[in-house]
């Protein structure tokens, strides 16, 4: 008489936030796959929907709150998690039927609560799972040629308009050798682009002290430097070398050190600098570092020996006590440092942030008007940037590609080393072959543009 085999218990996942919290839905799902579990893809096949939340605005927590409602209304059985898992009492209020609220990265916890709400146990023949190896390549939420490579939780800063040191703790720098063995994996099974993130990448290390690890029969450090020389020797089972692009780097003096590495070829020769303002005055309120005019310098130095060097940063406008002559000393400062990719963020206090209780609040008219101004500034310096690289053949990693059109021709959307995915531009590609597929690196030959995106042919 044969056994049957029960069905495993399914869990649905609703991820919001950023791509650190992405990191952590993946990780989390990897470790319920491990025990068991199969993943639902809609709220109607699963026995309980996981909703990990972003609480960084209040406009994130309104889209966590109203995502936490859908998943009850639609399924009932709800866990929550995230960096909105810091407010408990607020969710229980709203939502008293939720099974469980845990916080920022507590792994363990909120498996614990799965197996709670659904156990697992599904008897002697399937209960042996290999349980999941953390420096594993997991379960994936990213289409499978790029990942996420989350190198540190937390962060040491005390910026007057954040409370990621309250979500998500001190900076916790991840080991080396674990992170390098992770890389390693992910690339092996099918990455073709690492993106390094944290929440500030520069200070890899610092909580350790940057100790050595082995990796390889060498010693190498906890450093940011370090991890970047070590990913970029990385090669694809096909031998080619995968991108490796730098996020959330702040501009100490160790940067200067990955500019050569970009201009080797080792690393994607790209910067996501958050610098958020330029005037001194508000830099200073904000209780960020305020040597904008240095910036500048450091800006035309590693431009002069990386020429393709890509920085992409992100500006608050309309902060409290910012006037028109700070603000029109950034867009001044924007006019110098000529950035590629700019993202404009209106001010928005966050419960908890010490910026709230700040003089001079900016009106919201105002805001829309200074919002207004800075994207016409970005585009048009974003437009003549990607005016120049016309006529030029460049490297793109495939995203996606289209059904033949009537007369026979595919097209294909991908990005160059200068679009990190979801936040830039993209390269829309025509003369694609039928082989042609997510991942793969072709040349292409630039014959437009426009102010964000790029157009041309695979040659």
């Amino acid at each position: 008489m044969a056994t049957e085999i029960p069905s495993p218990r399914r869990v649905g996942m609703v991820s919001l936030g950023c791509p650190k919290a992405l990191v952590d839905s993946e990780r989390i799902l990897t470790r319920l796959r491990a025990d068991g579990y199969a993943m639902s893809p809609d709220y109607a096949g699963a026995d309980v929907v996981l909703v990990n939340t972003c609480g960084f605005l209040d406009s994130a927590k309104e889209e966590s709150l109203a995502a936490i409602g859908e998943a009850i209304a639609e399924n009932g059985r709800v866990i929550v998690t995230g960096c909105m898992g810091n407010e408990a009492e607020v969710i229980r209020a709203k939502f008293p039927d939720v099974l469980a609220v845990t916080g920022a990265h507590q792994y363990e916890a909120v498996v614990e609560a799965v197996h709670e709400a659904a156990p697992a146990s599904l008897g002697p023949y399937v209960d042996l799972i290999p349980q999941a190896d953390p420096d594993a390549a997991g379960v994936k939420l990213t289409p499978r040629h790029y990942s996420y490579l989350k190198i540190s939780e937390g962060c040491n800063h005390a910026c007057s308009f954040c409370i990621i040191p309250q979500l998500r703790g001190k900076l916790d720098s991840r080991r080396i050798d674990a992170v390098l063995r992770e890389a390693e994996k992910l690339v092996a099974s099918g990455t073709r682009e690492l993106l390094v993130i944290s929440q500030d990448t520069s200070a890899y290390g610092v909580d350790v002290r940057h100790e050595e690890r082995m990796w390889k029969g060498r010693p190498v450090r906890t450093h940011m430097t370090d991890l970047a020389r070590e990913l970029g020797q990385l090669r694809t089972p096909e031998g080619q070398q995968p991108w490796v692009r730098l996020h959330y780097v702040y501009p100490y003096p160790h940067v200067d050190a990955v500019i050569p590495l970009m201009a080797e070829g080792l690393l994607t020769p790209y910067l996501d600098i958050p610098f958020q303002h330029a005037s001194p005055k508000v830099l200073k309120a904000m209780k960020r570092p305020a040597n904008e005019a240095k910036v500048l310098e450091r800006l035309r130095d590693w431009r002069a020996i990386c020429p393709d060097l890509t920085i992409r940063s992100s500006f608050v406008v309309g902060f409290p006590g910012e006037t028109e002559e700070d603000f029109q000393y950034l867009l001044d400062w924007l006019d110098e440092a000529q950035l590629d990719r700019v993202g404009a963020f209106r001010f928005e206090p966050v419960a908890g942030a010490a910026a709230n209780d700040l003089p001079g609040a900016v009106p919201e008219a105002v805001k829309e008007e200074r919002y207004a101004r800075i994207m016409e500034k970005t585009e048009s310096i974003s437009a003549a940037k990607l005016a120049a690289k016309v006529g030029r053949t460049i490297s793109v990693i495939i995203d996606e590609v289209g059904e033949a059109d009537e007369d026979g021709d595919i097209g294909a959307t991908g990005r160059s080393q200068a679009d990190a995915p979801e936040i830039d531009g993209a390269v829309y590609l025509r003369g694609a072959s039928a082989d042609l597929q997510p991942g793969m690196f072709v040349e292409a030959l630039i014959e437009e543009a426009d102010a964000h995106d790029l157009f041309g042919a695979i040659v």
